[in-house]
């Protein structure tokens, strides 16, 4: 196992990494809208948030060496499904290879984001 980290997307503020890679696959961590700078929330409406944490999940695939091209699965969760339709337009525009994905309504997420995305990749 390995763990990834770059500064280009956001620390982790537990007790957990931003990913691992493990057998030729890569892990993340959730990632939600938080600019890796600053620490801050970005944006307040659910297509800047999910910009964010697609952005977020970019830079940690890039750091382990993969691309968007080999997502594999992808788990999204969602503070309100009302905005469905608004977080799969920001989606669609990142994983273009539309990878298996799970997206839930939960009742609350950390910073009371919008949304949250992890996802699972090849990494060769």
């Amino acid at each position: 196992m390995k763990t990834i980290a770059t500064k280009k997307a956001p620390a982790a503020i537990g007790p957990y990494s931003q990913a691992y890679t493990a057998n030729g696959f890569l892990f993340t961590s959730g990632q939600v809208p938080l600019n890796p700078e600053t620490g801050e929330i970005v944006g307040s409406t659910i297509a800047e948030q999910a910009e964010q944490s697609c952005k977020n999940i970019g830079a940690i695939l890039e750091a382990a060496g993969t691309d968007f091209s080999k997502v594999i699965k992808t788990t999204c969760f969602l503070a309100d499904m009302k905005d469905f339709a608004a977080f799969n337009a920001v989606y669609e525009k990142y994983f273009v290879s539309k990878p298996a994905r799970s997206c839930v309504a939960v009742r609350e997420l950390p910073k009371q984001v919008l949304c949250e995305v992890e996802a699972i990749a090849l990494a060769e």
